[in-house]
C-alpha cells in the first residue's frame, strides 16, 4: 500500500513542476473562467455530455502541456547543447499543444456560442459595476498567476 500512496506523492511534485511553466498556468487559468463562468449562471444550458467534451479537452490541453514540459526537461537533459534534433523535438512538443488548443477552442466554440447566454452575461455585469470590478481584479490575479509566479530574478 506504501508505494501506491507514494505514487500520488510523485504525481503532486509532478503537478507542482507543471505549475511552474507559465503556458500551463495560462490553460488552467482559461480553464477556470471558463468553468467559473460556466457554473455560476445558469444562463449557459449544456448536456452531460457536452460538460463531458469540455472537461475532456480541458484535461487533454493540460495533458499535452505536461507532456511537453516532460519532453522538454528530458531534450535538455540529453541535449545541454542547441542541437537542430533537439530543437526539433522540442517544437513537435509545442506543436502538439497548440493543435489540442486549437481543439479545445473549436469544441468550446461549438458548445458554448450561446447568444442569448452571452447577452445574459453582458446584461448582469452591466447592471452591477461592483461584480464587473471584481472581475477586473480576478484578472489582474489571473495575470499575475500567470506571469508573475515562477518568473526567474
Amino acid at each position: 500500500m506504501l508505494p501506491f500512496l507514494r505514487s500520488f506523492r510523485y504525481a503532486f511534485r509532478g503537478l507542482a513542476l507543471c505549475l511552474r511553466e507559465r503556458n500551463f498556468r495560462f490553460h488552467l487559468a482559461l480553464s477556470a473562467y471558463m468553468y467559473g463562468f460556466l457554473l455560476a449562471y445558469d444562463w449557459f444550458v449544456l448536456s452531460r455530455g457536452e460538460w463531458a467534451a469540455l472537461i475532456l479537452v480541458t484535461a487533454l490541453v493540460l495533458l499535452a502541456e505536461a507532456f511537453n514540459t516532460a519532453i522538454e526537461a528530458i531534450v535538455d537533459l540529453v541535449s545541454p547543447q542547441r542541437q537542430p534534433l533537439a530543437a526539433k523535438a522540442k517544437d513537435v512538443g509545442a506543436a502538439a499543444v497548440l493543435v489540442c488548443s486549437i481543439g479545445a477552442v473549436a469544441a468550446g466554440v461549438t458548445l458554448l456560442y450561446q447568444p442569448a447566454a452571452f447577452r445574459a452575461l453582458w446584461a448582469y455585469y452591466q447592471q452591477r459595476p461592483g461584480m464587473f470590478a471584481l472581475l477586473a481584479v480576478t484578472l489582474i490575479g489571473a495575470a499575475w498567476f500567470i506571469w508573475g509566479i515562477g518568473r526567474k530574478k
